[in-house]
């Protein structure tokens, strides 16, 4: 009998995982899982587990800084985790096998920011340094007035994007059109390749605290609407424009925020195509539910609910807001990443001098 996540990816879903866990990583493989995403309450998560002591240890006696020791090992841990799915990128030749890198969230905080022109060269210069001699890596990028501003130029030096932080169609074509620019910039498109994050929960949560007056039976599905449109622009676009691989939209944020959903209310919409980037814990919540699943991803709710949903939405409000909390909660992580280990500094030096 076919197990839940791999009817996922047997109806045309590939699986990424929301985690760069090595133990994680090798588990979620053996379940059928192509690809990763990481960020800093991964690498967070997994420091403080205290099994990275050691290499943090020796980072700390060759004298970097809280900031090097976190890209540092930010850096290994995406490394190790393309090890695992490089053979899938091979296979694919470059249209899978993925592990994603998300360059510096501290551009991006509203207290210490740099100016929006020197975001955009510093992303492209860490978009540049990180991923040299990382054929499967994708460099990550928010999807805010310098991350957009920098893609043209990241994907014309040929650099593999992942656009996050995405919640409206004004953003994903923005960020698409930026790509495709870049793409014709280069000499050939044969290892070209982008994805979009476009997060879905997340709009559930806002149309549930700014949208009270919608029906019962339209609220909780604009998460689903939205993501599906976009996925569905994304289509054409791409059918109108052909490209050796193929241009992606990742579902992200498919964790259920309410105890009353069922954990495969997400993962069961967006099955079919694209990527899904689950959590560790809804993988785990999906495989035990016995659910079989098949492509529903081009299939919407009926036509009074996308209704509803277009007559109420402000969609600029819902960007404005979710965009806000978004950027908190990008740079945020980072800073805690940080005092993780400058905690960790005084541990493991005070253990080294006992």
């Amino acid at each position: 009998m076919t197990s839940p996540l791999k009817s996922l990816i047997a109806c045309g879903t590939k699986l990424w995982l929301d985690s760069i866990d090595p133990e994680l990583v090798l588990a979620s493989r053996e379940l059928g899982a192509t690809g990763a995403t990481s960020n800093p309450v991964i690498v967070s998560d997994l420091l403080r587990t205290g099994r990275f002591d050691d290499q943090l240890d020796k980072l700390l006696q060759q004298g970097f800084s809280d900031s090097e020791i976190a890209w540092q090992m930010t850096d290994q841990l995406v490394q190790d985790a393309q090890e695992v799915f490089l053979p899938v990128w091979q296979q694919t030749r470059g249209n899978d096998g993925y592990v994603s890198f998300e360059l510096d969230p501290l551009l991006e905080d509203p207290e210490s920011g740099p100016p929006i022109t020197e975001r955009v060269q510093e992303y492209i210069r860490l978009g540049r340094k990180w991923s040299v001699g990382n054929e499967n890596r994708m460099i990550k990028v928010p999807a805010t007035p310098a991350g957009l501003e920098c893609l043209e130029q990241l994907v014309a030096d040929g650099v593999t994007l992942n656009v996050t932080l995405i919640f409206t169609s004004r953003q994903y074509r923005a960020a698409r059109d930026a790509v495709w620019r870049g793409a014709q910039r280069r000499d050939n498109l044969e290892q070209f390749k982008s994805v979009y994050s476009i997060f879905v929960s997340r709009v559930d949560v806002y149309s549930e605290r700014h949208v009270t007056q919608l029906s019962p039976g339209t609220q909780g599905l604009v998460g689903i609407v939205n993501a599906k449109q976009i996925w569905a622009e994304n289509q054409l676009f791409w059918s109108d424009h052909p490209t050796p691989l193929d241009q992606e939209m990742i579902f992200a944020s498919t964790g259920t925020k309410k105890p009353e959903d069922a954990p495969t209310k997400y993962v069961a919409a967006f099955a079919g195509s694209d990527i899904e980037t689950n959590p560790p814990a809804t993988n785990d919540a999906v495989e035990s539910s016995g659910v079989t699943f098949a492509r529903s991803v081009d299939q919407l709710p009926p036509q009074d609910i996308l209704e509803e949903i277009e007559r109420e939405i402000d969609c600029e409000h819902l960007e404005q807001v979710l965009m806000d909390e978004g950027i908190k909660k990008f740079a945020e992580p980072q800073k805690a990443l940080l005092a993780l280990i400058a905690q960790k500094r005084a541990e493991l030096t005070s253990t080294d001098k006992s």
